[in-house]
């Protein structure tokens, strides 16, 4: 193994797609670190491709003949995930009819890549805190310390000096994790990398299925990729490729058919209210304040919209109808609100029908009391869930958030699955 193998060899072999120098940078500081024990901190928004980095160190550490484990802390129960971590002893619990042994046992001398670890509970913090600096833990029922020489990468999309500021992070476990700190850009600060990405995922999507042809961009279409903010980042872009691929009847893909899917010239899609919650859009910045102002605009744009349809039902004009389809539309189809996407995107000459889903009547909508902030992230969740057939792993990776987070809202807004 050379110190610093070819770069495009590199990006090859762990399918990146990409001219960006930050994110260049980023894997040439992984390849660098990886023949080291360093702990390493992966920070970049939701969607960016932060899971590649952890691959790339442990494929180019000593230890990648050894276990490697990818574990998402979002996705795990708070009153498990220490059992899942650390193990147990049999008894430990009521469901405890075994012993188990746990990732840190089972990745030991390979990788443990823990994902969302800024999601992690401050009691898990100080275990995993110790396990750092001794390299110890405790099984959950057990008084005996036990060994591991795991390697521990995490990653995060929070802005973690903020959440210390907050008291939901430990200032110590911090600076222990961020031995080494990587940060991967957003696709939006990757100008032009959206157009070579499109058209990766656009080929991998014809060979998975079998499709003759591979969608293509028109040159205006590929300026408007290129000028789109892509607030998901590349998983958003990905979801979208994919499903063009499959509902597009024509090959040729104009701007006229991304502005159906919600993506238009220096504009970001609306994610849903939940969405802004679990991802920035100001980098890696976890910033409250400014999701209130964006939530409080939104709120705004909506009320304005209900204004319009309010005028429109007195002049006894349809609401919901566009003259030779039954699809229903939002009231004005060139502002991003919570409603400009609950509706599936159909190509042109196809029959567009609605979700299947109860449609609001004229006067539900009207109604004041759905505008404020709590009714339109339940109904934000709502559409995720009855999008993904609710299924709350693909719901929260929709919306933007942690799964764990995601059933925290359920069961705190009483959604009935």
């Amino acid at each position: 193994m050379t110190a610093n193998p070819d770069m495009q060899t590199l990006m090859n072999r762990y399918g990146i797609v990409g001219r960006n120098e930050a994110l260049r940078e980023a894997l040439a500081t992984a390849v660098l670190v990886a023949p080291t024990d360093l702990s390493v901190l992966i920070q970049g928004e939701s969607g960016v491709g932060k899971e590649v980095i952890p691959r790339v160190i442990h494929d180019h550490s000593k230890r990648r003949g050894k276990t490697y484990i990818a574990i998402n802390c979002g996705s795990i129960p708070e009153g498990t995930i220490d059992s899942e971590l650390f193990g147990h002893e049999k008894g430990a619990f009521t469901s405890a009819i075994g012993e188990h042994e746990g990732y840190f046992g089972a990745a030991d001398g390979g990788t443990l890549f823990l994902d969302e670890v800024g999601e992690l509970p401050m009691s898990t913090q100080a275990r995993l805190l110790r396990v750092l600096e001794t390299g110890e833990y405790l099984r959950v029922g057990s008084s005996t310390p036990r060994k591991t020489n795991a390697r521990i990468v995490a990653a995060t999309n929070v802005d973690i000096p903020n959440a210390i500021k907050q008291g939901r992070f430990r200032e110590d476990l911090y600076y222990r994790l961020c031995t080494i700190n990587i940060k991967i850009p957003p696709l939006r600060d990757r100008q032009g990398d959206a157009v070579l990405l499109f058209k990766k995922f656009a080929l991998d999507t014809a060979q998975r299925y079998n499709i003759p042809e591979p969608i293509r961009l028109t040159p205006e279409a590929e300026a408007v990729v290129n000028s789109y903010k892509w607030p998901g980042n590349i998983r958003q872009l990905r979801n979208i490729t994919e499903q063009m691929s499959i509902l597009s009847e024509s090959r040729s893909i104009t701007p006229e058919m991304l502005a159906k899917h919600g993506i238009t010239p220096n504009s970001d899609a609306d994610t849903g209210m939940v969405a802004l919650a679990g991802s920035s859009r100001s980098g890696t910045q976890h910033d409250y304040e400014q999701e209130i102002k964006i939530l409080a605009h939104a709120v705004f744009e909506l009320r304005s919209e209900v204004q319009e349809l309010k005028e429109k039902l007195q002049r006894g004009e349809p609401w919901h109808e566009q003259a030779g389809t039954t699809m229903p539309v939002p009231i004005n189809t060139q502002k991003a609100s919570p409603m400009a996407h609950s509706y599936h995107s159909l190509p042109e000459g196809r029959s567009a029908q609605p979700l299947d889903m109860d449609i609001p009547t004229a006067e539900e909508i009207v109604d004041d009391d759905t505008l404020n902030i709590g009714n339109m992230e339940k109904r934000n969740i709502l559409l995720a869930l009855q999008r993904n057939h609710y299924r709350r792993k693909l719901a929260a990776e929709e919306l933007g958030i942690s799964e764990r987070t995601l059933y925290r809202k359920i069961k705190a807004y009483g959604i009935d699955e």
